[in-house]
């Protein structure tokens, strides 16, 4: 672990993560504490997490329960020491971590996310911070988990660069761009089928992987039913909607403008609208980007009258175009 990390060390001065120090010293207001990410007080046996990063969304390496894996992401320790007896500040922290992946629910998908308690992994869904997890004595976890004999430094720093904008939204306080720029696309409607996951043999994360295969299938069904409608030419699928590395599950395009569909796995039909309202709204109505003449929130569970009447309200009450629409997933 020493060897490695003082070889990440050497390796990052070529890329973005190689000025963490510089980048800390920015947000906190302190005077830089050397140039490399990990220094000898902060590499151990089993891993290592970056200089200054005990009271911080830390990069962390380790060994993941064998020395067979090697995890490369951030972390958050919540564990207390005689130098750092309150976790407080990480708790304010992890809020600022869930508003980012709120705000960019697909930036870090194909990353994996788990926890340590009691000497126990168990992973959990790429996203926020549930209450019960920012606890004492847990370790939490994003980013990635590799063979050792597969790990090469310049995956490693890439994960890192990756998790850089995370770092400096989280660390800030909220302050810095939220959305990282350099992967921000505009909205592109462009017809065609396009290849994607809907079935696997891994056996990791399985909970995770089921439920992003479960969406593939219901985009797969959406997606002909919207063509055998309106037309090949007119259904696109992951359209970027302008925001980040964001994208609309399914865009069609009509006479009076671009109706964007979301699809949600929830059981219920409620909980469904709760989750792709807000995401819906901003792909269409977020400045630059695409504006649309309806939203679909799309789920498995039939609507009920609530539902139906909650849309009818959002839209005599406030104009807006919100409707839900089921899909069943045959088995």
């Amino acid at each position: 672990m020493q060897e490695f990390a003082r070889e990440l060390n050497r390796a990052a001065r070529s890329h973005p993560i190689g000025t963490l120090q510089e980048i800390r010293a920015e947000l906190h207001g302190k005077q830089r504490s050397g140039r490399d990410i990990f220094s000898a007080q902060t590499i151990f046996k089993k891993w290592a997490f970056h200089h200054g990063g005990r009271s911080e969304l830390q990069f962390n390496i380790g060994f993941d329960h064998t020395k067979d894996e090697l995890r490369s992401g951030v972390a958050f320790s919540f564990d207390t020491s005689r130098s750092f007896p309150n976790i407080e500040p990480l708790i304010n922290k992890a809020r600022h971590f869930n508003d980012f992946l709120r705000m960019n629910p697909d930036l870090y998908r194909d990353m994996r996310m788990w926890y340590w308690r009691n000497g126990e992994r168990k992973e959990i869904p790429v996203g926020p911070i549930s209450p019960e997890l920012a606890a004492k004595g847990l370790f939490v976890f994003l980013g990635n988990r590799r063979p050792v004999r597969k790990v090469t430094r310049e995956a490693v720093l890439d994960d890192m660069d990756r998790l850089l904008p995370l770092y400096r939204f989280v660390e800030s306080g909220g302050r810095t761009e939220p959305l990282p720029r350099s992967v921000k696309k505009g909205f592109l409607f462009k017809s065609g089928k396009q290849a994607h996951l809907t079935k696997t043999k891994a056996s990791y994360a399985q909970k995770e992987l089921d439920i992003e295969l479960r969406h593939n299938r219901l985009q797969d069904i959406l997606e002909r039913r919207l063509v055998d409608r309106y037309g090949a030419d007119n259904v696109c699928r992951e359209v970027a909607c302008g925001i980040g590395n964001n994208s609309i599950d399914l865009v069609v395009r009509q006479a009076d403008g671009y109706w964007f569909y979301d699809i949600k796995t929830f059981p219920s039909p409620r909980a469904c609208m709760r989750e792709a309202i807000g995401q819906l709204l901003e792909y269409a109505f977020w400045p630059g980007c695409q504006n649309a003449s309806r939203l679909i929130v799309v789920g498995e569970a039939a609507p009920d009258r609530d539902v139906v009447g909650y849309c009818r309200q959002l839209k005599k009450r406030f104009s807006l175009p919100v409707e839900y629409e089921q899909i069943v997933l045959a088995h």
